[in-house]
């Protein structure tokens, strides 16, 4: 029940967010150029809040199970360690995807 408040949460205020947006830019005339670089910020804190929030619940889950594999087992290591490696990539993929969000 908890998680269903946090996401309804979540969706009220990106909604708002979003609103408040197109608003405020409203108001500096009709510059469209404007209004895009407001988005792209959007965009780009959307790409790595999301990436950032998939890495963390994965790092949380892969590094509890690899833990608990390398007490049965110490020679997982290496293959634990690669795994942790792969889940840090798809934050820094977010990360290269906002800023090419943001060049754009």
């Amino acid at each position: 029940m908890k998680i269903h408040k946090v996401v309804t949460f979540l969706f009220v205020a990106i909604g708002i967010a979003l609103s408040a947006t197109g608003l405020v830019y409203a108001q500096a005339g009709a510059e469209a150029d404007v209004a895009a670089s407001g988005f792209k910020m959007i965009g780009a804190g959307v790409a790595i809040g999301l990436a950032g929030l998939g890495a963390g619940v994965g790092m949380g889950t892969a590094s509890a199970a690899a833990i608990g594999a390398m007490a049965e087992k110490p020679e997982t290591f290496s293959k634990s360690l690669i795994y942790i490696v792969f889940i840090e990539a798809i934050a820094i993929y977010g990360l290269v995807v906002a800023f090419m969000i943001m060049m754009a």
